[in-house]
């Protein structure tokens, strides 16, 4: 299951899809950085939706990712959005530390 929302913008028809993993991402990264800084928890996932909104009107922003058809996009000096393009949907598909192993290593699960 994948939340969604119509894109707002010039591209008919373009959704921009957060994945289950993704919207888990954001979540555990908000609350780990709410434990001392509920204002800055806020502010990054905000700086994460917006990149992401981005995506909508130009998907080939990121760079082609590490995982065959996939792109990154660096959404802050710490993350990274994973996503594709996938039909008439921008598909984010994990928001991740930029110092997390990517795309997981086969011997440890990360």
């Amino acid at each position: 299951m994948a939340c969604s929302n119509p894109a707002q913008d010039g591209r008919r028809g373009v959704r921009l899809v957060w994945t289950v993993p993704a919207s888990l991402d954001r979540k555990h990264i908000r609350e780990y950085i709410a434990q001392d800084n509920p204002i800055a928890a806020i502010a990054l996932d905000d700086q994460f939706a917006d990149k992401a909104r981005r995506l909508v009107d130009y998907p080939g922003l990121g760079r082609p990712g590490r995982m065959p058809g996939t792109r990154e996009l660096i959404a802050h000096h710490n993350y990274i959005l994973v996503y594709d393009v996938a039909g008439e949907a921008v598909r984010i598909l994990r928001v991740l530390h930029a110092r997390r192993q990517w795309p997981p290593s086969v011997a440890t699960g990360d």
